[in-house]
C-alpha cells in the first residue's frame, strides 16, 4: 500500500496526553526485556514477533508485512478471474499463492503456539483452546482454509471456483489492527459531538488515535489506483482487457472522494484555521485543498450527466489532477512555498540571469547559423529552445550548429550552463534544508509553551499533533524532541527561580523595604493570575491541592519563624490586620 509518510508511522507514534509533563516519561521507547522473555522458546516467539510493548522486537513490521500480502494476494485472486491474464501466468500465480498461504500458515501456527502469553488467556486453563476459538484466530484459519481443502479434498469444478473466491476473506485479517484502532478511536472521542469525531478522523489531532493513519492510507491508496487506472487506460490494449474493471474502480474512487468532500465540508467548523470565520464552511469550500477536491470528483459528473457528449480522452487525463490531493499529505509542498516566499529575491535574480543568458545564446546562434540553416534557425524565437537546451546541458540533438562559430558558441555555452542552471538548483536545496530546520525548531518552541502550564487544552493538542504529522516526525524523533522541550522548560524554570531569588532582598537587613518587596510580589502573583486565568490556575491546584497547602503552611512557617512578630493593628478586636489566605 502506497504512504507518503517516509518516516513516520502516526499510529506508531505516542498519544500526545492531556498532561504535557508527563507526555515524555510515558511516551519514552524501552528496550528493556519483559519477565517473561527468558521463561522458555515460546514466550522469546511471541516477546519478539508479537509483543507491541517490546519496543526491540519485530511486531510492527510483521504487521505490516502481513498487511502488504494481504492486499497482493486480494488482487492476484480478483486477476485471476480474468483468463487473458491467468493462463499465460499460471506458474506465477500459484508459485505466489503457495509463498502467501506458507507464510499466513507459519503466522498462525506461531500465534496458536504463543497464546498463553497473551494477556487475556494468561490465567486461562486452556490458553490454546480458547484461542483457536476467538475472532482474529478464526479470520486467520479462513484466509488459509482453502487452499488446504483444495489441496487434500477431491472438488469439481464449481466448488474450486467458490473456494478460490474465498480466498478474498484474507482481507478480514486486516482486522486485527482496525479493530483496536477503531475501539481507541471511540475512547477517545468518547461524549464527543459526531461533528468532532468526523473531523478527528479527517485530520490529526489529540483524538485521533490509529484509526486516522488508516483513513489517510486509505484514501492515498485509492488516488494512488486510481491514477494508475487513469494511465493503463490510454493503453488500448490494457483498456481492451480491463474495461469493466476500470469502470468500477472509477465508481469506487468517485464515492470515496465524495465522501471525503462532504464529510470535510461538514466538519469544517471544527477546524481551527476556520474557527474565526462566520461562515466556517464556505471557508473551507473555497479553500485550496477544497477545490482539489472538487476537481478529482468533476471528471466522472461531467461524463455521466451532462447532455451533450465530451471528449473522453481529455476527461480522462483531466482525472490525474486527483494526484494533486496528495499534497495534503505530505509537507513538501507547503515547505516549497514557504523557501520560495523566503528566497524570492536570491530566486528572481537567478531567474534574470537564466533569461539574459537564454537571449543572448538565441541571438547569437541566430547571428552565426541563420545563413547556414535557415530551416534550424529561421528567427530568434525559433532559436530559443536550442538556447535553453544548450545552456540546461540536455543536448537533444534536433538542432545544432554546424559553422565553426555556432560550435565554438556552443562549448562555451555548455560549460557556461552547468554552473548558470546549478546556482537556483543549490539555493532551492540549501533553503529547503534550512526551512526543515526552522520548522523544527519551532516546534520544540511549541513543546515548550505548552509545558509553561503543564496542561494541554485541545487546541494545544491539536496542533502539537497536526505539526507532528506535518513534520513526518519518527516515533524515536518525537520522543528525542519532547525530551529536548522537557529539558528547555526545566531550565527556564531553573533560571527564572535563580534571577527571582536574586531579587529578593534579605529582610533583616533591609527592613524599611520588606513592605514594598510585598507589595510588588503581590503585583506578580495577580499578574500571574491575569495571564494564567482563574479556571486554569484552580485545576492546576486542584491537581495536587495537599502539596500546594503544605507549600503555603511551610511558607507561613517559615515568615513567622524569620520576621519579627507584627504588632497588632488598631482595628476591630481579633482583627490584627489583612490576611492573604
Amino acid at each position: 500500500m502506497m504512504s507518503t509518510n517516509k518516516t513516520t508511522n502516526p499510529a506508531a507514534m505516542p498519544t500526545v496526553t492531556t498532561s504535557v509533563m508527563e507526555a515524555p516519561v510515558s511516551a519514552q521507547p524501552t528496550d528493556q526485556i519483559p519477565a517473561h522473555s527468558s521463561a522458555s522458546p515460546v514466550a522469546l516467539i511471541y516477546q519478539w514477533l508479537f509483543d507491541p510493548d517490546f519496543k526491540g522486537g519485530y511486531q510492527a513490521q510483521i504487521d505490516r508485512m502481513v498487511a502488504l500480502l494481504i492486499v497482493l494476494s486480494v488482487f492476484a485472486v480478483i486477476l485471476e478471474t480474468i483468463p487473458e491474464i491467468h493462463v499465460p501466468n499460471a506458474a506465477w500465480f500459484h508459485a505466489f499463492d503457495l509463498i502467501t498461504v506458507a507464510l499466513f500458515t507459519l503466522e498462525y501456527v506461531l500465534r496458536v503456539l504463543s497464546a498463553p502469553m497473551l494477556p487475556e488467556y494468561a490465567n486461562s486453563r486452556y490458553p490454546r483452546l480458547r484461542y483457536v476459538f476467538s475472532l482474529y484466530a478464526l479470520i486467520d484459519l479462513i484466509a488459509i482454509a482453502p487452499f488446504y481443502l483444495v489441496l487434500f479434498t477431491p472438488v469439481d469444478l464449481e466448488a474450486l471456483r467458490v473456494l478460490r473466491l474465498m480466498r478474498l476473506a484474507r482481507i478480514f485479517k486486516l482486522s486485527r489492527v482496525l479493530i483496536p484502532a477503531w475501539e481507541e478511536f471511540h475512547q477517545l472521542n468518547a461524549g464527543r459531538s459526531l461533528r468532532a469525531k468526523v473531523f478527528a478522523l479527517l485530520e490529526p489531532t489529540g483524538h485521533s488515535g490509529r484509526l486516522h493513519f488508516f483513513v489517510d492510507n486509505f484514501i492515498v491508496f485509492w488516488i494512488a489506483l486510481s491514477m494508475l487506472c487513469v494511465i493503463l487506460e490510454s493503453v488500448d490494449s490494457v483498456h481492451h482487457l480491463f474495461a469493466a474493471e476500470f469502470y468500477w474502480i472509477d465508481i469506487i474512487a468517485f464515492s470515496i472522494f465524495s465522501v471525503e468532500y462532504v464529510a470535510r465540508i461538514y466538519s469544517a467548523p471544527e477546524n481551527p484555521a476556520y474557527r474565526s470565520f462566520s461562515l466556517p464552511r464556505w471557508a473551507h469550500i473555497r479553500s485550496w485543498t477544497a477545490l482539489i477536491d472538487l476537481v478529482t470528483i468533476l471528471p466522472f459528473l461531467l461524463e455521466h450527466f451532462l447532455p451533450y457528449p465530451l471528449d473522453l480522452r481529455f476527461l480522462r487525463v483531466f482525472r490525474l489532477t486527483r494526484m494533486l490531493k496528495l499534497t495534503r499529505y505530505t509537507s513538501a509542498t507547503v515547505t516549497l512555498i514557504r523557501v520560495a516566499k523566503r528566497e524570492w529575491q536570491i530566486i528572481a535574480a537567478s531567474i534574470f540571469v537564466m533569461l539574459l543568458m537564454v537571449i543572448l545564446t538565441a541571438s547569437l546562434g541566430y547571428l552565426f547559423e541563420h545563413d547556414a540553416q535557415p530551416d534550424k534557425f529561421e528567427n530568434i524565437p525559433q532559436s530559443i529552445y536550442w538556447a535553453v537546451v544548450t545552456l540546461a546541458s540536455v543536448g537533444y540533438g534536433d538542432i545544432s550548429p554546424v559553422t565553426p562559430m555556432g560550435r565554438a558558441l556552443t562549448v562555451v555555452l555548455a560549460l557556461l550552463g552547468i554552473g548558470i542552471f546549478a546556482i537556483p538548483a543549490g539555493l532551492l536545496a540549501s533553503a529547503f534544508t534550512d526551512q526543515l530546520r526552522i520548522d523544527r525548531e519551532s516546534f520544540v518552541r511549541q513543546l515548550t509553551a505548552a509545558y509553561a502550564d503543564g496542561v494541554l487544552d485541545p487546541r494545544e493538542n491539536e496542533a502539537i499533533a497536526a505539526e507532528a504529522e506535518r513534520l513526518h516526525l519518527s516515533e524515536l524523533e518525537l520522543n528525542r524532541l519532547l525530551e529536548q522541550a522537557k529539558r528547555e522548560f526545566q531550565q527556564q524554570l531553573e533560571a527564572n527561580e535563580l534571577n527571582f531569588g536574586q531579587l529578593m532582598l534579605d529582610a533583616n537587613a533591609h527592613p524599611e523595604f520588606a513592605a514594598e518587596q510585598f507589595r510588588i510580589m503581590v503585583e506578580q502573583l495577580r499578574l500571574i493570575l491575569r495571564v494564567t486565568g482563574e479556571e486554569r490556575l484552580a485545576a492546576n491546584f486542584a491537581k495536587d491541592s495537599d502539596a500546594a497547602l503544605q507549600v503555603l503552611r511551610a511558607l507561613a512557617q517559615q515568615s513567622t519563624a524569620q520576621k519579627p512578630k507584627p504588632k497588632p493593628s488598631k482595628g476591630p478586636e481579633g482583627n490584627s490586620g489583612p490576611q492573604l489566605f
